[in-house]
C-alpha cells in the first residue's frame, strides 16, 4: 500500500478524432424510459473484420451508464487507428443495443447477434445478472464475451468459462482493496461493529462474500452488526436507514451502485448518518454521477471508491482518455465510459496480436496474460488479464471527498488516496479452486442394475 497526493490536471489537445472514427449512427437516443434503435459505430457492414455486439442499459435508470460506454468505444475506436496504424489495426463494426437491465432480452440480443449479424465478440452489459445470462450464450455458440462493467466475481471464479473475460474491476479487486483499507483504519481507530447493506441479488451478496472472505484473511476482528437487502432501484431507503441508524455500527459498507446509491446517499446524508457512523462504498460509490449529486458540499464520514477516476491516477495517459471523451461528448465521464474503453481496446489488440481472421482458440491465447496500457493505470504498471481467471488485474485507489471545480459541474472530487497495488488484489488461487470445487454440481451416483433370475 502506498499513498499519493491529489492532483489536478489539465485538459489535454484531442486528435481528429472524427477524422479517424468512421461512425454510422442508425438510431439516436431517446427520452429515458423508451426503447432505444440499434446504434452502429466503426466499419460499415461489408467492410469489417470483424463484428462486436454490444449490450448497455440505454433506458431506465441505468441509462447514463450506457451512454458514456458509447462515448468510451469511440475513444477506443480512435485510439486504436492511432496506436496501431490504418494497415494494422482491424476494423471492427460495433453495434449497440438497449438491453434493459433484462437477462432474458439480452440473452434473445445476443443470439441475435450470434446468428444475424455473424458477431465473433459479445461485449459490454451493466447488469451482473444479465452478464450471468450472456456469458451462458457465449459459452454455448463459443463467440468471445468482453465484460466490461458488470462486477460480480462468481464470473470469474465459480462460473468461469473459457469465452468470457472481464476488462474491468470485479467485486474481489474493490472489496480486497476495501478490506485492506478497514484493517488499517481498524488499527488507527480501533472500529468493531460493520454493517452491510447492498442490492438483493447477485452482485449485493457477492460483494458482502468477497469483503468477509478479505477481512477474514487478513485477520480482522469485527462484530457484524446487520445486513440489509432492498430490491434493485429502490425508491426509498429511508426505512433501511433507520435500521443502519439503529444498529450502532461504526462503518456501513455500501453495496449500492448508479443511481441507487445517489438515492441513499441523498437521503443518508439529510438524515444525518454520516455523522453517526463512516460510509463506505469501495467499488462504484466514487463514480463521476455520484460525485455531481453532492453539489457544493463535501460532507464527512465518506470513504469512496470506483473502478476510474477522472482525476486518478494524474498521468498522461489517463488526462487524455478524460479529455477525449468530454470533448466528445460533451461531459465526465462515468467508469462505464472507461470499462467500455478498455473492452474494445483488447479487442483490438487481440485481433491484431492473433490475425484479423483467427477463430476462437487463437484470440483466447492472445486474450490470456495480455498487457494493456489502460487509463487507470497508475506509474509503472500495466493492466494484464489474468490467465486462470480472464479478469484484468489493476490497482485500486480509495479517496475522500474534498471540494473542487476542476470537473465541471461536479463541485467535488476524490482525494487523499490510498492506494492499493493490483499484486494485492488478485483472488489466491487455493480460494479459486475452493470456490470452483464447491460450485461442481456433486456426482450422481448410479446404483448397478442387477439382472432378476
Amino acid at each position: 500500500m502506498f499513498r499519493s497526493t491529489p492532483a489536478f490536471f489539465c485538459a489535454d489537445r484531442l486528435r481528429r478524432v472524427c477524422a479517424v472514427l468512421c461512425c454510422v449512427v442508425a438510431g439516436l437516443l431517446a427520452a429515458p424510459g423508451e426503447a432505444q434503435a440499434r446504434i452502429e459505430l466503426g466499419a460499415p457492414a461489408g467492410q469489417a473484420d470483424a463484428v462486436v455486439g454490444c449490450m448497455f442499459p440505454l433506458s431506465g435508470r441505468a441509462a447514463l451508464y450506457g451512454r458514456d460506454s458509447i462515448g468510451g468505444i469511440k475513444v477506443a475506436l480512435a485510439d486504436l487507428q492511432a496506436q496501431l496504424g490504418g494497415k494494422n489495426a482491424p476494423r471492427l463494426r460495433v453495434i449497440v443495443e438497449d438491453d434493459r437491465s433484462k437477462a432474458s432480452f439480452a440473452q434473445r440480443i445476443a443470439t441475435d447477434y450470434v446468428e444475424h449479424d455473424k458477431a465473433r465478440f459479445l461485449c459490454g452489459v451493466v447488469s451482473s445478472g444479465v452478464a450471468q445470462a450472456v456469458s451462458r450464450v457465449a459459452k454455448e455458440r463459443g463467440v468471445l464475451f468482453i465484460g466490461t462493467d458488470h462486477a460480480s466475481s462468481r464470473l470469474t471464479i465459480e462460473e468461469f468459462n473459457r469465452y468470457y473475460f472481464r476488462l474491468s474491476n470485479s467485486t474481489y479487486t474493490s472489496m480486497a482493496a476495501g478490506a485492506r483499507y478497514l484493517a488499517d483504519l481498524q488499527k488507527k481507530t480501533g472500529w468493531k461493529r460493520l454493517v452491510f447493506l447492498g442490492p438483493d441479488y447477485d452482485y449485493g451478496h457477492v460483494s458482502w462474500r468477497d469483503l468477509k472472505s478479505n477481512l477474514d484473511r487478513l485477520g480482522v476482528r469485527y462484530q457484524v452488526a446487520g445486513e440489509y437487502w432492498p430490491k434493485l432501484y429502490e425508491p426509498d431507503y429511508s426505512a433501511y436507514i433507520a435500521e443502519l441508524a439503529e444498529s450502532k455500527a461504526d462503518i456501513a459498507v455500501i453495496g449500492l451502485w448508479g443511481s441507487d446509491f445517489v438515492t441513499f446517499l441523498k437521503q443518508a446524508i439529510s438524515s444525518g448518518l454520516n455523522s453517526r457512523m463512516l460510509i463506505a462504498n469501495f467499488d462504484t460509490g466514487g463514480n463521476y454521477d455520484v460525485l455531481e449529486s453532492l453539489g457544493e458540499h463535501a460532507p464527512g464520514g465518506l470513504i469512496l471508491s470506483a473502478r476510474h477516476h477522472n482525476n486518478w491516477p494524474d498521468t498522461p495517459r489517463n488526462r487524455k482518455f478524460v479529455s477525449d471523451f468530454h470533448k466528445l461528448e460533451g461531459r465526465y465521464p462515468t467508469y462505464a465510459a472507461e470499462g467500455a474503453y478498455s473492452g474494445i481496446i483488447a479487442i483490438g489488440r487481440a485481433l491484431a496480436s492473433a490475425g484479423k481472421t483467427a477463430g476462437a482458440d487463437r484470440l483466447i491465447a492472445a486474450l490470456e496474460g495480455m498487457r494493456l496500457d489502460l487509463p487507470e493505470d497508475p506509474p509503472g504498471f500495466r493492466s494484464y488479464i489474468d490467465p486462470l481467471t480472464h479478469q484484468v488485474v489493476q490497482a485500486q485507489a480509495i479517496g475522500e471527498v474534498v471540494a473542487s471545480g476542476a470537473f465541471p459541474p461536479a463541485q467535488v472530487m476524490l482525494s487523499n488516496w490510498i492506494v492499493y497495488p493490483a499484486e494485492a488484489l488478485r483472488p489466491p488461487a487455493d480460494l479459486i479452486q475452493q470456490r470452483r470445487a464447491r460450485a461442481r454440481p456433486a456426482p450422481v451416483l448410479v446404483q448397478p442394475q442387477t439382472k432378476e433370475e
